[in-house]
C-alpha cells in the first residue's frame, strides 16, 4: 500500500476509535445518568416507604391506643351499668321497705284507733254503770240508810247504818271497784264478812247489784245479831 492509502486508513481508525470512544462515554454517561437516577428513585422510593412505614406504625400505635380508651371506656361503662343496676335494686328494696313500714303505721294506726274505741266503749260503759250505781246509791240511801263514797284509786264505800238497832249510827261498810275484766270487786269490808266472796262471784255472773248489796245489808244484819 502507497502512503496515501496508509494515511487514510490510520484516519478512518482513527475516526472510528474516536467514534468508538465518544460512543463509549455517551454509553457511561447514560449509564451513570441511569444509576443515578435509580439511585436517586431509590433513595425517594425508600424515604417515602420509610415515611409511609412510620405512618402506619403511628396508625398501628393509635388504634392499639383507641382500642385501649376503648377498652377502659367499655370496663368504666360496665361499672357504672353494675352501679345503676346495685343502686336500682337499693331503691326498689327502699320501696319494698317504704310500702312495708307505711301498711305497718296504718295497721298500728288502725290498731290504735281500735283500742280507743274499745277504751272509749269500756269508759262509757263504766259510766253508766257508775251512773246506775249512783242511782242505786242515792235510792238505798234514802230507804235504807246507805251511803256511797268515791274514794281513791276510782274505788267506790259503800257506808251502811240502820243495821245495829242499839247503835244505828253505828257504819258497816266495804269498798268497791271494776277491775280490767269489766268485772265487780270488793275490797276492805268492815267488819268482815265470810259470804262476800260468794256475793261478789254471784253479782259477776247475774249482775243483778241491788240483789248484792241486799245480801250484804242482811249478812251485817245477820253478823249483829249473831
Amino acid at each position: 500500500m502507497g502512503e496515501d492509502e496508509l494515511a487514510l486508513l490510520n484516519k478512518s481508525i482513527n475516526e472510528f476509535e474516536n467514534k468508538f470512544r465518544n460512543r463509549q462515554d455517551d454509553n457511561r454517561s447514560l449509564v451513570l445518568g441511569l444509576r443515578d437516577t435509580f439511585k436517586d428513585s431509590m433513595k425517594a422510593l425508600s424515604e417515602k416507604l420509610s415515611l409511609k412505614l412510620k405512618e402506619e406504625e403511628r396508625m398501628a400505635e393509635m388504634i392499639l391506643e383507641y382500642k385501649n380508651q376503648l377498652c377502659k371506656q367499655n370496663k368504666l361503662i360496665q361499672e357504672k351499668k353494675d352501679n345503676v343496676l346495685k343502686i336500682m335494686a337499693e331503691v326498689k328494696g327502699k320501696e319494698q321497705e317504704s310500702e312495708e313500714l307505711i301498711a305497718n303505721i296504718q295497721d298500728l294506726k288502725e290498731e290504735c284507733a281500735r283500742k280507743k274505741e274499745t277504751i272509749s266503749t269500756a269508759n262509757k260503759a263504766n259510766e253508766e254503770r257508775l251512773k246506775r250505781l249512783q242511782k242505786s246509791a242515792n235510792l238505798y240511801r234514802d230507804c235504807l240508810g246507805l251511803e256511797i263514797r268515791k274514794i281513791h284509786g276510782n274505788k267506790l264505800q259503800f257506808i251502811f247504818t240502820s243495821i245495829d238497832p242499839k247503835n244505828p249510827e253505828s257504819p258497816y261498810m266495804f269498798s268497791m271497784s271494776i277491775n280490767e275484766a269489766k268485772e265487780y270487786e270488793v275490797f276492805d269490808c268492815s267488819p268482815h264478812l265470810e259470804c262476800l266472796a260468794e256475793f261478789q262471784e254471784k253479782v259477776r255472773k247475774t249482775n243483778n247489784f241491788s240483789a248484792f248489796l241486799a245480801n250484804v245489808r242482811k249478812a251485817f244484819i245477820a253478823k249483829v245479831h249473831n
